[in-house]
């Protein structure tokens, strides 16, 4: 069977990677791809914001299933699109995507759904957003409602901190129609996991907890990404607490958007907090899987992920257990200069290695060159990630092999994995 991954990233590369080891499928393909998935699958030029060309090109090619890996796609119905022309799509429908392109709708739904997460108010007015935080004081957390490519969150430590997020958000509309609404929520305390999982509306089978790196340099210093690095597993939230994870969090914010006439299929990620106590509460929701967490996922993933997916799209997910290697992952991610606001593209990239089933260099801004070297073009340019039989050997391999690449202004943090 053929399949279609859509998008780009890191993170599509390691799902069209996984896929392509099933025996079940015949070809994948990527729209629109990069270099490093044009090595393993046909990149298609077609861009994941042009719904219809999706559809149709899907159709006549007989695509058995579609993956759909970035946020964008999702939030702008794609998922709905394919379902009018008949076709099978692994990704929420536009209304469950809410979950993600709108901060308000999550909130709303993890109370009514008892679901534990920050204190905080919605705000369509600069004016009352200042009055706000003025109110409650710093730490603070100035979020964006919409998209943002993981970069619409500010963790302000001070009040005048906040003030300038709200000015650049709302004022300067730095983040166009994303930025019009905001979520202002206390400052959570603890450390974070990344708790994913795949749902078919009513099953939800989860995934091996990970942790990610969101800023930029080294000691959590420097401005949010959309990630820096990943472990897998963490002593943050061991794996035997997901199926409590699963009993909290998943089940009743499906039991809610079932009660809002809403059926959720696709990956569910539920970015958590942990404090000192053991308490754990839900910071976000994302639709799809994280990035670079999915790296070291699909590493640590033994079992074949397009039978699990199909059997989602089927509603036959109960009938699927995952199996994982014991072995841990981790990854480092490698970026341009400026990221992440200018980035600097078309440097050519030295020492790229390849795969093998225990590390891979997984490419996210990469691009064939007219010469047919791979080049930078983005902010986050690739992931190297490894196994190891523990984070910290894996760690080892994950930067003994970045350090093969090279590139001009490549960045990335030494420190990855240090407080797992």
């Amino acid at each position: 069977m053929k399949v279609l991954v859509v998008g780009g990233g890191g993170r599509e590369h390691a799902i069209a990677w996984k896929l392509k080891q099933s025996p079940k499928v015949t070809h994948v393909y990527c729209a629109p791809g990069n270099a490093g998935t044009a090595e393993i699958a046909t990149n298609v030029d077609i861009d994941p914001k042009n719904l219809g060309a999706l559809a149709v090109w899907a159709a006549e090619h007989k695509i058995a299933l579609t993956v759909v890996g970035p946020e964008a796609p999702l939030a702008d119905g794609l998922a709905d699109v394919f379902a009018e022309h008949g076709l099978k799509v692994f990704g929420p429908s536009k209304e469950a995507a809410r979950l993600e392109y709108s901060k308000y709708f999550a909130k709303e739904v993890m109370l009514k759904a008892g679901v534990r997460t920050a204190e905080g108010a919605c705000f369509t007015s600069a004016e009352e957003a200042k009055s706000y935080i003025k109110e409650k004081g710093a730490p603070i957390v100035v979020k964006a409602d919409g998209l943002a490519a993981g970069k619409g969150v500010v963790v302000a430590e001070t009040v005048e901190e906040a003030l300038a997020a709200v000015d650049e958000m709302m004022v300067d509309q730095s983040m166009g129609d994303a930025g019009r609404t905001l979520v202002i929520e206390e400052k959570l305390q603890g450390k974070e996991a990344s708790v994913m999982a795949i749902v078919d509306g009513e099953t939800v089978l989860p995934m091996v907890v990970s942790q990610d790196y969101k800023r930029l340099l080294n000691d959590d210093a420097g401005p949010n990404t959309g990630g820096m690095g990943a472990v897998s597993p963490t002593s943050v939230l061991p794996d035997e607490k997901v199926a409590q994870m699963v009993e909290d969090i998943f089940i009743p914010v499906i039991r809610e958007l079932w009660a809002r006439g809403i059926r959720y299929t696709g990956f569910l990620y539920a970015g958590v907090m942990i404090d000192a106590d053991g308490a754990v509460r839900v910071l976000e929701f994302n639709c799809r899987l994280g990035d670079p967490e999915t790296q070291i996922l699909m590493l640590r993933l033994q079992s074949d992920l397009f039978s699990a997916l199909l059997a989602a799209v089927n509603g036959n997910l109960e009938t699927v257990e995952l199996k994982w290697t014991k072995d841990a992952a981790a990854c480092v991610v490698a970026s341009s200069r400026g990221y992440p606001k200018s980035v600097d593209d078309g440097k050519k990239i030295e020492g790229l290695f390849a795969p093998s089933e225990r590390i891979v260099a997984f490419h996210a801004g990469t691009e064939s060159g007219s010469e047919g070297e791979v080049v930078s073009k983005g902010g986050r340019i690739l992931a190297v990630a490894a196994l190891g039989s523990s984070v910290s050997a894996a760690l080892d391999n994950a930067y003994a092999n970045i350090k093969r690449i090279s590139f001009d202004g490549m960045h990335y943090r030494t420190d990855i994995g240090r407080n797992n």
